[in-house]
């Protein structure tokens, strides 16, 4: 069972080597690693250079970091996909064969997984803890929803419900997953340790204006794929953080 990774990176020259070597350390060696970069002005391509294991890597301008996965989602081969982006790392060596194993032990489409946010100069310091629990469909409707760098699923998937929808700035990947496991209704097992480290940060979280852009766009998120949210659960999505924070 290959899997993909897809690797997108701006400017990344600072922090991808933790991205890169992370998977060059896995255990499980039929692994397609792709990085998909923005056309970066620093060191970034040079870092990758350096990593004989990537199977594939682009450098050019693209209109954004969801343009940027559907070039790799197209690129790849694999028979299980998933996204590690510049600032994120596997948080041991054998997370990929972990998932292999559950889903082959499973009738599962998707596997995911736990989360933990650090600092982003101080990645030894936990900021929060993303548990994303046993999967339970109606938990959508209650803003839950997994953590997507800790999202894997069989190629299949995409196959049927295509890639991101780049109309969406920040919540593509809130849609797609809504697409997947509530329009599409493929069933999901939970993995519970964490997978991946992200440092903290993002386009969604930057501002209260892009925070409030965010909860308009996962709101448009059900509504483009003909799904009725109840009335609060744009509202839940972000309180359920706040536990995250407090229980590290």
């Amino acid at each position: 069972m290959k899997v993909s990774i897809i690797t997108t990176s701006y400017n990344s020259g600072l922090t991808i080597k933790d991205t890169l070597m992370s998977v060059a350390r896995q255990d499980y060696t039929d692994i397609e690693h792709i990085v998909i970069d923005g056309g970066s002005r620093d060191n970034t391509m040079d870092e990758v250079a350096r990593f004989p294991h990537v199977a594939k890597a682009i450098s050019e301008r693209d209109a954004g970091i969801f343009h940027a996965m559907n070039k790799g989602l197209a690129m790849c081969t694999g028979d299980v996909i998933c996204f590690l982006n510049s600032d994120d790392w596997y948080n041991s060596d054998d997370v990929v064969s972990t998932v292999v194993r559950y889903l082959l032990l499973s009738d599962c489409m998707v596997a995911y997984g736990d989360l933990q946010y650090v600092k982003q100069y101080n990645p030894e310091r936990i900021v929060r803890t993303w548990k994303s629990g046993q999967f339970r469909r109606q938990n959508l409707y209650l803003g839950w929803m997994p953590p997507h760098p800790a999202f894997f699923a069989r190629r299949e998937v995409y196959e049927e419900v295509g890639f991101f929808n780049t109309d969406f700035t920040s919540a593509a990947d809130y849609e797609l997953m809504l697409r997947i496991l509530l329009k599409y209704e493929h069933d999901a097992c939970h993995i519970p340790q964490v997978l991946v480290k992200m440092r903290q940060g993002g386009y969604s979280n930057a501002s209260l204006k892009n925070r409030l852009i965010a909860n308009r766009e996962d709101h448009e998120a059900w509504v483009r794929n003909g799904l009725k949210p109840w009335l609060i659960t744009r509202y839940l999505k972000p309180i359920r953080k706040i536990p995250q924070y407090i229980f590290r």
